[in-house]
C-alpha cells in the first residue's frame, strides 16, 4: 500500500480561469508534457487529481504560466504523479494512468484540466469507471476506444511508481509540488508559487 502522503494548500489568484482549455489550444503535447521539447527550461508539477489544492492551481495560477512562458517556447511543463488527496491506492493509479493514456493521443492535459474542473469531494468516492468515462468523452478528439487500450498499458503504471520515487528521492510530500531546472539538467524544488517567473528568468540567464 502507498504510504498516505500529506497535501499542503498553495494559493492561486482568487478567481477561477475560464479559458484553461483555450489556453491548451495549438501547444504540442507528448505523453505528460507540454510545450516544445526544445524549451530551455523544465517545470516538473506533482500533483495527485483528487486534490483541491491542484485543482486551484490548474485553474487558476496556471494558465497564465502557459500565456507567458509555454506559448513563446521558453518553458516545458511535466505533470507528475503524487499521491497525496486520493485515500485508494488502486483509485490513484487509475486514475493517473487515465490521464496518461489521454497523453498517447496528445491529450493528457485536456484530460487533466477537464477532471480538476470536474472535481467531486474528496473521500465521497466519486471516482469510478463511469466519472472517468465521462472526463474522456469530454475531451475534444480523444479516441475512446484507443485509450481504453491504452489504459492497459503497463508501462503507463510503471510511469506512475517512477514518479513516486522521484518525489521521495526530491523530498516532496505534498501537493501541489514543483521541480524546476534546465530542460535535461539538475532540478531544485521551487515552493513559493509567486516565484516562478523569476525563477524562470533567472534559468533563461544562465
Amino acid at each position: 500500500m502507498s504510504t498516505r502522503r500529506r497535501y499542503s494548500p498553495r494559493m492561486g489568484p482568487s478567481d477561477e480561469s475560464p479559458e484553461t482549455g483555450a489556453v491548451l489550444a495549438g501547444l504540442p503535447q507528448s505523453g505528460n508534457a507540454l510545450g516544445s521539447p526544445d524549451a530551455p527550461v523544465t517545470l516538473e508539477y506533482f500533483g495527485d487529481l483528487e486534490c483541491p489544492f491542484c485543482r486551484d492551481f490548474t485553474l487558476r495560477a496556471l494558465p497564465s504560466i502557459i500565456q507567458r512562458w509555454v506559448r513563446f517556447g521558453q518553458l516545458r511543463i511535466e505533470y507528475h504523479a503524487l499521491e497525496t488527496a486520493t485515500r485508494e491506492p488502486d483509485v490513484f493509479t487509475t486514475q493517473q494512468v487515465a490521464a496518461l493514456a489521454a497523453g498517447k493521443q496528445g491529450k493528457a492535459w485536456e484530460f487533466i484540466e477537464t477532471f480538476y474542473r470536474d472535481q467531486g469531494e474528496e473521500g465521497s468516492g466519486y471516482v469510478t469507471e463511469a466519472f472517468l468515462h465521462g472526463i474522456a468523452n469530454s475531451v475534444p478528439g480523444l479516441d475512446i476506444g484507443e485509450w481504453t487500450r491504452d489504459r492497459t498499458d503497463p508501462d503507463l503504471a510503471a510511469q506512475i511508481a517512477a514518479d513516486e520515487r522521484a518525489a521521495e528521492s526530491a523530498g516532496l510530500s505534498g501537493t501541489p509540488s514543483f521541480l524546476i531546472g534546465r530542460t535535461a539538467g539538475a532540478m531544485t524544488t521551487i515552493d513559493d508559487q509567486t516565484s516562478f517567473d523569476a525563477a524562470i528568468e533567472s534559468l533563461l540567464g544562465t
